[in-house]
């Protein structure tokens, strides 16, 4: 798309800050008068970091790196969130689109294999705006839309054709969880609505010849302690809606963290995850004939190496 396209639909889009609906909240902000939104997101956007990452996916973080802008806010009120500096305090810096265009340009010239959006939901219509700047000058990378996936039609129908690669988060099968760990009773039908949405924009994840992403949606799914998250019922959902050739991320990084213990508040996953549990999702994984999955390693001290390993056939058998 031209960057002159990306610029009116910027345009458009900007108009959404009168009264945002940007996330599943919509919560009516007038962020163009400077108002925030129960995310924390003003006019300005506020970057917390911008870098080359080299913890995510194979096919997301390659041998170069993924070229990682860290935003700050969320839609989500995450009370396991090791982010929760940036994610939930504010924490970064107020940036122009302009810099905010040069940063996509900088880690295209470290190499990076791929401008890769975090926490991207509040700031929609700003990363336009960016875009168009950065594609003017020359940026050429792939774009990676990295969120937890309480996003709204409005976040992401200016997206369409300009989004590469999706990497959303499918947190919850239940409601009441959604509720308890988020603050947002209804995460699960607006998270379905949105995967669904960035399969229609992008279709099935495809690869270069590097075996990097290029195109589609790679799906990440953090386990909880005790199944609480509804681990089975969230793989059975999406293999029903999307087949078992979708690929997906299974994480057991899964750690006490921010609200969690210390309060005696959420007593029920003030653990770490065990072996034995997320064996047990593999274990499902396999039954549901899901092939395209990557898996962490949970270590023995009770924190998780956050590399994940290539992804295996779960034709698992005793």
């Amino acid at each position: 798309m031209d960057w002159q396209e990306i610029m009116d639909r910027a345009a458009r889009a900007r108009d959404i800050l009168g009264s945002c609906r940007l996330c599943g909240r919509a919560c009516g902000a007038d962020r163009l008068s400077g108002e925030e939104g129960l995310c924390g997101a003003g006019l300005e956007v506020r970057v917390a970091a911008h870098l080359l990452h080299f913890g995510e996916e194979p096919p997301i973080s390659g041998e170069r790196g993924s070229g990682t802008i860290f935003f700050s806010g969320c839609p989500l009120n995450c009370v396991f969130c090791q982010n929760w500096q940036i994610s939930q305090t504010g924490q970064g810096r107020p940036v122009t689109a302009s810099e905010l265009a040069h940063m996509m340009l900088d880690l295209e010239r470290q190499g990076a294999h791929n401008v890769n959006l975090v926490s991207p939901t509040p700031w929609a219509p700003q990363i336009l705006e960016a875009l168009a700047e950065a594609r003017r000058l020359g940026l050429s990378l792939p774009l990676v839309y990295n969120t937890g996936g309480y996003d709204s039609p409005a976040a992401l129908e200016p997206m369409d054709g300009l989004i590469d690669v999706y990497l959303p988060d499918v947190k919850y099968a239940q409601p009441e969880a959604a509720d308890r760990y988020s603050g947002a009773a209804d995460y699960v039908e607006v998270n379905h609505a949105a995967v669904r949405e960035m399969v229609r924009q992008t279709g099935p994840l495809t690869f270069d010849g590097e075996g990097m992403a290029v195109r589609g949606v790679l799906i990440r799914h953090l386990v909880l302690p005790g199944g609480l998250s509804g681990t089975a019922e969230v793989l059975r959902w999406l293999t029903d809606e999307f087949g078992p050739d979708l690929w997906m991320s299974l994480m057991a990084q899964y750690l006490p963290c921010h609200k969690v213990g210390g309060n005696g508040l959420f007593p029920e996953i003030n653990r770490p995850l065990t072996e034995d549990e997320y064996d047990a999702v593999l274990d499902l994984a396999g039954d549901l004939g899901l092939e395209n999955v990557f898996i962490q390693e949970l270590t023995a001290s009770e924190t998780y190496v956050p590399d994940f390993e290539t992804p295996e056939v779960f034709s698992r058998t005793e």
